[in-house]
């Protein structure tokens, strides 16, 4: 199982209808298979996780964050982990909004290394 506890990562790709953006800084924590995240930036002025790590590595969890325009936004999401060449994760996702739209979008972040 990829332990995901105090790494970084930041958003390299999202679909036109999400909120994310490479601006968008995550904070993970891990305690045994659950995975908890804080995370802001961009468009998002502050954000949390929760969701289950898998045996495989993968992702699946809920979040929920207010965006610059004073909004509450919630969705659920998996995440595929892929590890890179230079050994940090890039995480794969596909997530859906789960507020008043429920339209569904792909995103990638990557690892970023010694914080950010």
């Amino acid at each position: 199982m990829i332990n995901y506890n105090g790494r970084t990562f930041v958003s390299i790709e999202n679909t036109s209808n999400g909120e994310v953006s490479s601006n968008t800084v995550f904070h993970y924590l891990q305690e045994g298979n659950i995975l908890t995240a804080s995370y802001s930036g961009g468009e998002i002025v502050k954000g949390t996780l929760i969701g289950i790590v898998q045996e495989n590595g993968c992702l699946k969890f809920r979040y929920n964050h207010i965006n610059l325009r004073g909004e509450i936004r919630g969705g659920q999401c998996v995440s595929v982990p892929e590890i890179l060449e230079d050994g940090r994760i890039r995480l794969n996702e596909t997530w859906k909004w789960q507020d008043r739209d429920q339209s569904k979008g792909e995103s990638v972040v990557e690892e970023v290394l010694n914080g950010f």
